[in-house]
């Protein structure tokens, strides 16, 4: 491990940005964290807040803040439908990314730590899976010394009122059936807790070893059960 004193962190409001940012707060009191944010959040001490709608607003506060940064979290991530067309949905999990990703580079980042999907390719014929492997592979070659990607499945747990998905509630009730249905190579496709994505994202911090690293279900889990990935 390597320490990591200061973090900058995007996509705190979702579903795993929110428990991750909780948890580095809990974990690890010493750690420094600049957020980027489109609204203002009550945080602890700490914590710096760039706020600014769209997100590149608040980027290019942080960058004429001089800030400095160890590593890059990233847990920004939304839907085709959400962002209203195909277009503006890679602008947001892609382009988007990579220009956070690039700042943070020149600011002293050597780590990235990324939220992905199970799947993502950018050869697939998937829309979606097709811009998460277009985001991963435009990140890996943008300079970090080591790259990690998480690449859960369904994710388990609520999201904040309004921004409920109707197929991903679906998904989530039906989760604890069909789980133990995907044995094998298709344990990688297992819905997993949003805090257990937290966690393992907390534990990959300040990891030294370079490369680029992709973290399924199994790793997923045992990350945050404090255990070394498979």
């Amino acid at each position: 491990m390597s320490p990591v004193g200061r973090v900058l962190l995007a996509g705190v409001s979702g579903m795993i940005g929110t428990q991750l940012h909780d948890l580095l707060q809990t974990a690890r009191p010493d750690l420094g964290i600049d957020l980027l944010l489109r609204k203002p959040v009550p945080v602890q001490a700490g914590c710096e807040i760039f706020c600014g709608d769209p997100l590149t607003l608040a980027l290019a506060d942080w960058q004429r803040a001089h800030r400095c940064c160890d590593a890059f979290v990233c847990a920004l991530g939304t839907t085709r439908r959400a962002a209203g067309s195909l277009q503006a949905f890679a602008a947001i999990d892609c382009d988007l990314v990579v220009s956070i990703a690039k700042a943070a580079t020149a600011a002293g980042a050597r780590q990235a730590i990324v939220v992905s999907s199970v799947g993502a390719d950018a050869r697939s014929r998937n829309d979606y899976l097709r811009v998460k492997g277009e985001m991963q592979g435009a990140l890996a070659g943008v300079g970090f010394d080591r790259c990690d990607f998480l690449q859960p499945s369904l994710l388990l747990g609520p999201r904040r009122a309004g921004e409920a998905r109707f197929a991903e509630s679906l998904g989530q009730r039906l989760a604890p059936l069909f789980n133990p249905l995907l044995p094998g190579r298709l344990r990688r496709y297992r819905a997993i807790a949003a805090t257990e994505v937290a966690r393992a994202a907390a534990a990959l911090l300040g990891r030294t070893e370079r490369g680029i690293h992709f973290h399924e279900f199994d790793a997923l889990s045992a990350l945050a059960r404090g255990q070394s990935a498979p």
